[in-house]
């Protein structure tokens, strides 16, 4: 994991917590593990009564008693701490999975519980100062608490035991990968009032059971207990690593009290400029961003795409849907030379899509975009908002399918688009009368390379302002696919958002998708 990704990743680490002694026994077979207790039963049902039950009573903010010198491990210790591979879960069974457990410190503060489940019973894995080699940290296991715990955990899949594909840590955080071996954006468990004036609230996983698979399995089934101020929740994922890696999520979910903005199935990722926003252009390189658009497949069959910005101030965007059949935060360009990256790799960045496997209803998706002044921040979010107002004493359940790769599962039959480009406006070569702003959207795919010479393609525009001018449609030969072009000139001093949207369309037949975009006119005009 690269610097910038793990400082982003660690952006939402939540408080410190106590973790209680409890006495510890040695764990029978060849596996190096030590265990805490005895073992219970378990099963997703009775998790599912222990998140209503937390709901029921009073919540309980974690304690801060974490050691002083794990609290101060700057970046540089922290890195240096090494999990044993010997002592993973599993490690001497010869099953195809593997977990590895993330140590305390940095920004990863607040213990989480593990347990692992074997033939409905489970058993509390207990911190072992063995399990970790502390190499330059500066700490020794010996000093440390017998009863210390753990921030998280990895998975290891059996085609590579040294490159982790799926990580979760810090609060209801966690992230895996595709085909590529590479990071990017991050999933959550629940999102709480982001985007709002008020400090938003991040719920945590507090336990994690892990099921042990078959030997030939190739899923693997992780529970996880949620609370919050707000909110308790019991999660399952069942995890099939692949080219295209797949998460089943099933969520059930218990309110404390009412909650103004439910964030279900969030995404959260990084844009920082791209081809279409130049706010930040100091940098030596063309693009950074770990997705480039918000994708969406709507209850009524229509595919939209929303291209991504770094605005000046927050922007929050509801698109209003009934029972959608997904959305996804992706990235589209993967092509090295827009990034010239060679340690971050943008162009490998996994998109995620998120494909409901129950009725959602009514509700929106909503996108919000916060100003973002470096690419160690997260700025991204995007998340399925019930219409439906979320009280205390609900039970909420949801059901959808997470898939992490280069392309989404779905695809529109319809042509995409590739690129979007703005600028300056006017005619090259005529001095510009007023200002205007040019928006240059790349269509490839679809049915576009079988449009004959002579087929009239429109480019069917509207803007909740302004007015549209100079509009063009023409063939684009290195993509074979057509570019759509217009200006559009501010009517009114107004800074508030313009929202842009734009298809092609022949003979009344849409030819594309559906672009999106929003434009914040400036507050002061450039020279003409």
């Amino acid at each position: 994991m690269f610097r910038r990704d793990f400082l982003k990743a660690g952006a939402a680490a939540l408080g410190l917590a106590a973790f209680p002694p409890l006495s510890r026994a040695a764990v029978t077979g060849e596996a190096p593990l030590k265990v805490l207790g005895g073992r219970q039963h378990f099963d997703f049902a009775a998790l599912k009564g222990q998140a209503r039950a937390l709901a029921g009573s009073t919540y309980h903010a974690p304690g801060e008693t974490l050691p002083e010198r794990v609290q101060k491990l700057d970046w540089d210790q922290f890195q240096a701490i090494r999990y044993r591979p010997a002592h993973a879960l599993w490690a001497k069974d010869r099953l195809r999975f593997q977990i590895r457990f993330f140590h305390l410190g940095l920004f990863f503060k607040t213990p989480v519980r593990m347990y692992e489940v074997n033939d409905g019973q489970a058993q509390e894995i207990a911190y072992d100062a063995d399990m970790f080699d502390y190499g330059k940290s500066g700490l020794q296991g010996t000093h440390l608490p017998k009863n210390l715990g753990f921030a998280g955990f990895q998975l290891f899949y059996h085609t590579d035991d040294k490159r982790d594909i799926a990580a979760f840590l810090g609060a209801s955080y966690f992230r895996a990968v595709g085909a590529e071996m590479q990071y990017g954006q991050s999933a959550r468990g629940l999102a709480i009032d982001s985007g709002m004036a008020r400090s938003e609230e991040f719920p945590r996983f507090t336990a994690f059971w892990f099921e042990r698979p078959e030997p030939e399995s190739d899923m693997l089934t992780v529970y996880a207990l949620m609370d919050s101020p707000s909110i308790s929740g019991a999660y399952r994922f069942v995890i099939h690593p692949a080219a295209r890696m797949i998460m089943d999520v099933d969520a059930a979910l218990y309110p404390r009290k009412p909650i103004e903005r439910l964030g279900v199935a969030p995404l959260t990722s990084m844009f920082l400029y791209g081809e279409n926003d130049h706010r930040i252009n100091n940098d030596w390189r063309p693009e950074i961003h770990d997705t480039d658009g918000l994708a969406i497949w709507s209850g009524n069959g229509e595919w939209i795409w929303r291209p991504l910005t770094n605005p000046a101030s927050l922007r929050f965007n509801a698109y209003a849907d009934d029972n959608p059949r997904g959305f996804g935060l992706l990235q589209r360009d993967r092509n090295f030379d827009h990034y010239q990256d060679d340690g971050a790799f943008y162009e490998r960045r996994p998109s995620v899509w998120v494909e409901p496997r129950s009725n959602w209803g009514k509700g929106s998706i909503q996108l919000i975009e916060l100003p973002a002044a470096d690419e160690t921040s997260d700025n991204i979010v995007a998340f399925w908002n019930p219409a439906q107002p979320t009280q205390a004493g609900q039970e909420l359940l949801f059901a959808y399918r997470l898939y992490w790769g280069a392309k989404p599962p779905f695809a529109s039959p319809l042509a995409r688009v590739v690129a979007t480009r703005t600028g300056q406006g006017g005619i090259v070569g005529q001095k510009r009368k007023y200002f205007s702003w040019r928006f240059v959207i790349d269509f490839a795919g679809g049915e576009l390379p079988m449009l004959g010479k002579d087929t009239a393609v429109k480019a069917v525009i509207t803007a909740s302002r302004g007015k549209v001018e100079l509009t063009s449609v023409r063939p684009l030969e290195s993509i074979h696919g057509l570019r759509a072009m217009f200006d559009l000139k501010p009517t009114d001093t107004s800074t508030e958002p313009i929202n842009l949207r734009l298809y092609l369309r022949a003979d009344g037949q849409a030819l594309s998708e559906t672009w999106l975009y929003q434009w914040t006119p400036p507050q002061v005009l450039p020279p003409l």
